[in-house]
């Protein structure tokens, strides 16, 4: 386990009491920043915290969609804790959000994605992960506009779930809004992973060599 799994959640320090979109900081129960392994080859990337995650505090944990990642994350080694974990023990996987603070009643605004997406390029670029994991449509967009060169209206995560597309420095493999999706689909996810990226040398796509233990 890396040594920073012992303070896992938030470890670059961003700011826990942001105030920076005024219609959120009254709504939400927790800022919600990055959480995981800082080591990570693989960031997963979500659209805005559960309901869970507002109330731990911790990215994807605390409702049955958290459970449903969680439960993917055991299949494919990077987790060894059980998926109703408050502090998920993270080995190889880093989770964060585009927007850190849930509003009860509605998404993110496009101006407060933008406020955000200071917090989310400092994760990427500290993490300088080689496979992001865009879950819904709103995180697949968000990162194909500034990541690929796909025009990022086009896509859509249903129909690319469970697939591999090239970014710019590493590759994006897109997943379903985890409270759509079905045990089939969760199942092809992980088969995915599983045989097409973890089963050959992903970190080809930096010119890296070896292959994850």
């Amino acid at each position: 386990m890396d040594p920073a799994q012992d303070h896992p959640d938030n470890p670059f320090g961003m700011d826990p009491d942001c105030r920076n979109c005024p219609n959120l900081c009254d709504e939400r129960t927790n800022v919600v920043h990055g959480y995981g392994d800082v080591g990570a080859d693989f960031l997963f990337v979500g659209g805005r915290p559960g309901p869970g995650s507002d109330r731990t505090g911790v990215p994807f944990t605390g409702d049955p969609a958290g459970e449903r990642l969680q439960r993917i994350l055991g299949e494919l080694e990077f987790s060894e804790s059980p998926p109703d974990a408050a502090r998920p023990e993270l080995d190889d996987a880093y989770l964060t959000y585009l927007t850190r603070c849930r509003h009860p009643d509605r998404g993110p605004t496009d101006e407060e994605v933008a406020t955000c997406d200071p917090y989310l390029t400092a994760d990427v670029r500290m993490i300088n992960p080689e496979i992001i994991v865009p879950i819904g449509d709103r995180a697949l967009r968000g990162i194909a506009v500034e990541h690929t060169t796909r025009a990022a209206a086009e896509l859509d995560a249903t129909e690319s779930h469970a697939t591999t597309i090239r970014g710019r420095g590493f590759e994006l493999v897109p997943m379903r809004s985890l409270a759509d999706q079905t045990n089939a689909e969760t199942e092809a996810f992980v088969e995915h992973v599983a045989e097409s990226v973890l089963g050959r040398d992903y970190r080809q796509t930096k010119g890296r060599s070896g292959a994850r233990d």
